[in-house]
């Protein structure tokens, strides 16, 4: 199984699919900022990162362009980081609650952290036609992770291409599980969804949506950490009850 995650990795690695995102993260990659000079940046599409065997799947946007795009980790190096990081380490999946670098010495239990587009794009806004052409990478982790129990979508964009790549796996419509769920399938925090059965494994699937951990979200107040750790508690409850 390692194996298989390797080479996925490396093919993400490798990818050139999309003129815009290549040109923008190796222009960043090239100008860097201010404060990262004296490293050198990824540059690269970033692929996913944690445990084979985790239950938990987190669904984020991209990476940050002087965060993933830097370090070649997703969200490892800036404040989204920071707050993925610590909420997993207080819910028991990760080691330590900061991710600064590739070699910080972050180890993640249980728990698997990937994204709907791999290359940092402008503005933190890939196009539809990335997100599609980036989709089967997603796919592929999703068939790959075949003890995943809850997914938890990191925002709007993360709902939808998680909902898009469990299609093409043949999941079909999945079931409202909170009162907080709207009915008709749409993002909102802390809704919850279940499928009960999978075409492709043994097993049901639960997904949970929450804000991004975004500068935007997390200053404006939208989200805050007892909101976002709740998230996080709910997901650990789901996997204990299993």
């Amino acid at each position: 199984m390692k194996e298989r995650f390797t080479a996925l990795a490396a093919e993400i690695v490798a990818c050139v699919r999309c003129p815009r995102l290549v040109a923008y993260r190796q222009a960043v990659a090239a100008t860097r900022r201010r404060a990262y000079q004296h490293e050198e940046y990824w540059g690269k599409p970033v692929p996913g990162f944690g445990d084979p065997a985790a239950r938990l799947v987190l669904v984020g946007l991209a990476p940050a362009a002087h965060g993933g795009n830097r370090t070649g980790r997703m969200f490892t190096g800036d404040s989204s980081g920071d707050w993925l990081y610590r909420a997993l380490y207080r819910a028991g999946f990760a080691n330590q609650p900061t991710s600064r670098s590739r070699d910080d010495g972050l180890e993640l239990c249980d728990a698997y952290v990937t994204a709907a587009c791999r290359c940092a794009p402008p503005d933190n806004r890939p196009t539809r036609e990335e997100l599609l052409a980036c989709r089967p990478y997603l796919v592929a982790e999703l068939r790959l992770l075949e003890r995943a129990r809850v997914l938890v979508c990191l925002g709007q964009v993360a709902f939808q291409a998680a909902l898009a790549a469990l299609g093409d796996l043949g999941a079909g419509r999945p079931e409202p599980a909170n009162r907080e769920t709207i009915v008709r399938l749409r993002f909102q925090h802390g809704a919850l969804f279940r499928w009960r059965t999978l075409p492709w494994r043994a097993g049901e699937l639960w997904l949970l949506a929450s804000y991004h951990p975004s500068r935007r979200n997390t200053q404006t107040g939208l989200l805050s950490e007892a909101m976002f750790e709740a998230i996080f508690a709910k997901a650990r409850a789901l996997l204990d009850g299993d």
